[in-house]
């Protein structure tokens, strides 16, 4: 049997580190939150940077903020005069947010909306590129079926928690609403013919997703 815990920090180990803006981030969190296990961290951080550098996307999407932490990361690979749009529903984090931009240096580059996903969504008015969804698990769908039509043919989505600490392959699925909600947005997702997935099983699982280009 595999020791998830000593895999997961094999990987961080072995894996490129932080630097110093997302290494203070990442203790701000700790200290001035009650929720740092939902900050990405330097894996999943990577690995959004990496997607992210390899698309260059000239408009990404970010729904649930949080402290800021992925933000930085998929902010690194826009393309020149790129943009990324991130919504946080948590009014109370809004100066450790700002404050982490500035010291990433990505400020010019991130428009911060707070308020909720939901009603947001539908006012925006740009073609994105990419769109990263980590907000209210109960609402993936939701989320889902809102940008859809605002990815642009061939551009992607990645959502995150999508195994939620294994519960969604359960046999039954627990029936509380956060598990519910991972597992329907899943099972949307894999009968949509309007696009392609993969769902890679690292920290709490991505689910990776393509708008077919013809579309």
């Amino acid at each position: 049997m595999v020791n998830e815990d000593r895999i997961e920090k094999y990987i961080e180990k072995y894996s490129s580190a932080q630097d110093s803006a997302l290494e203070w981030l990442e203790r701000m969190t700790n200290l001035r939150t009650n929720h740092a296990r939902m900050l990405s961290g330097p894996v999943v951080g990577k690995f959004l940077e990496f997607v992210s550098t390899m698309l260059r996307p000239e408009r990404i999407l970010e729904l649930g903020c949080f402290t800021g932490y992925s933000s930085i990361c998929l902010a690194r690979g826009l393309a020149d005069g790129g943009r990324l749009d991130t919504i946080e529903i948590n009014d109370e984090l809004e100066d450790l947010i700002r404050e982490a931009f500035e010291r990433a240096g990505v400020s010019d580059r991130i428009n911060l909306l707070v308020g909720d996903a939901g009603r947001l969504i539908p006012d925006l008015q740009d073609m994105y590129d990419l769109v990263y969804i980590d907000a209210n698990k109960r609402e993936y769908s939701n989320y889902y079926r809102l940008v859809f039509d605002k990815v642009k043919p061939g551009g992607y989505m990645i959502a995150d928690n999508v195994l939620w600490d294994g519960k969604v392959a359960e046999n039954p699925v627990p029936a509380d609403a956060q598990t519910q909600g991972i597992f329907d947005f899943n099972s949307l997702v894999s009968g949509d013919d309007r696009v392609e997935n993969v769902i890679l099983p690292f920290r709490d699982g991505l689910n990776l997703i393509r708008k077919l280009p013809y579309l």
